[in-house]
């Protein structure tokens, strides 16, 4: 499918907050930020190259030659983004661009670097004052185009396969590597760009700790298998998590996994358009500790999902605002019982007016693959 970023409406959407706020300007690096802002796709890497200032009338990117090629074979059709590979220092850049603009307010994220803060305002010159941002672009990017859920959709199909794929191939004796390594061999030859972030494979024990690195553990009959997992396909992330069962789980581990199941699809049907996310995670947490396992579980119930595995809203304690409909977000509760077995049960989607549009199509049945 041919996919054509909404990046005039994007600039829009930023451009009336500028609006709101009285900023001519703001000088933007961090990565995902421009990555949304600009709809370039499959350039981008962890290198902070790259500079991004945006005026009421304009959009300059500053790179340098290991990414402009890239740049401008994959900047959409008809994008009114200018790219510049100037070999001068990005503060430098990035003052002659304002200056251009005659901008005088200029807004900075709060997480740009002190040093390149210290440039560019010493570039700038007396007179200009710089305000700064609290993650107002990551909220604009809470709110997903139609472009962005295609490929998240896309993302979880085949995370989802290779789900279909992995209950096939578990046997006992199979380490957590070795398992690790299959779900995300099957993702890279089955067309994902890669995975969204490091796999979490954890067998008996290690189950209980949420983020388990994959060990050379050695699965073992009777052992539940957490894993948690998804595909990058076009920049966008996919989350998922499952347990399983090597053979058949005891009573206490069904009775385990069939709580984390009723929490988490209870806290699934609260989800809609302008639900607090502190309020849906607090039934989670009810619901767990009414089930006598309270003191198990200790971590959020989710949280947004984009070009970055973890964005805006949250469904956490601490987050009381309203979550928005277009946001895309994990459910994810778990119990965890040190040095016995884990459960957790993820499942993501599209938040709507009327509720969750749930992209993840894999049973919430226990799976127990033979012995």
């Amino acid at each position: 499918m041919d996919i054509t970023p909404d990046i005039s409406g994007r600039l829009a959407r930023l451009r009336s907050l500028m609006g709101e706020r009285g900023w001519d300007a703001v000088v933007v690096r961090r990565i995902a930020d421009i990555q949304w802002l600009t709809g370039i796709s499959h350039a981008f890497d962890k290198e902070q190259a790259h500079t991004a200032v945006v005026t009421r009338e304009r959009a300059w990117l500053h790179t340098d030659s290991r990414y402009y090629n890239a740049f401008v074979e994959g900047l959409p059709a008809g994008s009114s983004w200018e790219l510049d590979q100037e070999p001068v220092a990005h503060p430098a850049w990035a003052a002659a661009r304002l200056s251009e603009a005659g901008a005088r307010v200029v807004a900075v994220e709060e997480a740009m670097g002190l040093g390149f803060f210290d440039e560019l305002s010493a570039a700038v010159g007396d007179g200009a004052s710089f305000p700064r941002m609290s993650g107002e672009i990551v909220d604009l990017r809470m709110v997903k185009d139609a472009d962005e859920i295609d490929r998240m959709r896309r993302a979880q199909a085949l995370t989802d396969a290779s789900f279909d794929h992995i209950c096939g191939y578990i046997r006992p004796g199979q380490t957590e590597m070795e398992i690790m390594l299959e779900l995300q061999s099957y993702l890279l030859t089955h067309g994902a760009d890669g995975s969204s972030f490091s796999s979490i494979v954890a067998s008996g024990p290690n189950g209980a700790n949420p983020h388990a690195r994959p060990t050379y553990r050695k699965v073992e009959e009777g052992d539940f298998i957490v894993m948690d997992w998804g595909a990058t396909v076009d920049d966008y992330k996919s989350d998922m998590t499952r347990t399983v069962c090597v053979g058949e789980p005891s009573a206490e581990q069904r009775r385990v996994y069939d709580i984390v199941r009723e929490t988490h699809e209870a806290c699934a049907a609260m989800v809609r358009a302008g639900v607090l996310g502190c309020d849906v995670h607090n039934l989670s947490v009810r619901m767990i500790a009414d089930a006598g396992y309270g003191e198990y579980y200790g971590h959020g119930l989710g949280h947004g999902v984009g070009l970055e595995g973890h964005e805006r809203p949250i469904f956490n304690p601490g987050y009381d605002k309203p979550v928005p409909a277009g946001s895309v977000m994990t459910v994810e509760p778990g119990i965890y019982l040190p040095g016995r077995f884990g459960v957790r049960l993820e499942d993501y989607g599209l938040v709507t007016e009327d509720g969750f549009d749930v992209f993840t199509a894999s049973t919430h049945d226990l799976v127990c693959v033979p012995c």
